[in-house]
């Protein structure tokens, strides 16, 4: 009997011990399908035709959204065609990914690895995304019939790459990027991150509003592409300027969720509110 008392022991003590890894197990599991995921930027389209997807998403880093728009913003500042935006697009692609690298082959710089000693500019200079893009949308309006040329060859005689047909393989991204950030499509770009509670007021957004998009209030009503691309810039732009609304056309996108939703009423104008001070 009392060797029977003891196997019985034993055994509830390996049976609670086997109930406590579990719990752990699942516990873990729990925790791990519960993680927050990194901050991101995702850019989508719908297409049309057969053999396509019904929507084609990119993903991006914070980093890369805010050099998009960027790159988009400034385009779009000067005048330029859409076509213009995803030449420059898929340049920035090839060259860098879309992050402004402070190294490159040589003296290779920036966005566009344009070159200082190549009379792009200075250091300083390069490595200020706006000024990259314009720099390179200077001297792509002095290609003749550019705006005829195809994204690649665009790029091509702009960058003069040693891999001359490097820039094709960028072109469906590019146009998907190009079409979310200058207003063709609607809520094409969406970020989700999280801010930290601080202290300190947020900046403003308005004097990088001015540089960039050419804005310098926006106490206005804006056009429909142009309002999507300022909403878009600003989203891009939010964990910089710890911005945590925005919305435009009955839409409203949130830092927490990373989605846009229908938001009454269907105004033409762009707002934005900015992450409260922590008591």
């Amino acid at each position: 009997m009392a060797v029977s008392t003891a196997v019985r022991r034993i055994g509830a003590v390996v049976v609670t011990v086997a109930v406590l890894a579990a719990a752990v197990v699942v516990g873990v599991r729990v925790f791990r399908h519960h993680k927050t995921p990194p901050p991101a930027c995702v850019v989508s389209r719908t297409t049309a035709g057969s053999g396509n997807p019904p929507t084609i998403s990119y993903t991006l880093a914070i980093d890369q959204a805010a050099n998009s728009t960027t790159i988009a913003t400034v385009g779009k500042r000067l005048g330029l065609p859409d076509h213009a935006v995803t030449v420059a697009l898929a340049a920035a692609l090839q060259e860098s990914k879309l992050h402004n690298l402070p190294y490159g082959d040589r003296d290779s710089l920036g966005l566009f690895q344009q070159r200082p000693s190549q009379g792009w500019g200075t250091t300083s200079e390069i490595l200020t995304p706006s000024y990259a893009a314009a720099a390179f949308y200077r001297e792509l309006k002095k290609v003749d019939g550019w705006q005829a040329l195809p994204i690649n060859d665009a790029a091509q005689k702009v960058q003069r790459s040693g891999a001359p047909t490097a820039y094709m393989q960028w072109e469906s991204e590019a146009r998907t990027i190009a079409a979310a950030l200058t207003g063709e499509i609607t809520a094409g770009l969406t970020c989700r991150f999280a801010l930290a509670p601080s202290p300190e007021p947020p900046p403003s957004p308005v004097p990088s509003l001015a540089n960039e998009v050419g804005v310098s209030s926006l106490d206005r009503t804006f056009a429909t592409a142009q309002g999507w691309t300022i909403a878009s810039w600003l989203v891009a732009h939010a964990e910089q300027f710890r911005i945590v609304t925005v919305s435009y056309g009955g839409r409203e996108w949130r830092a927490s969720t990373g989605r846009w939703r229908a938001n009454a009423p269907n105004e033409s104008r762009v707002r934005y509110s900015q992450q409260p001070v922590a008591a």
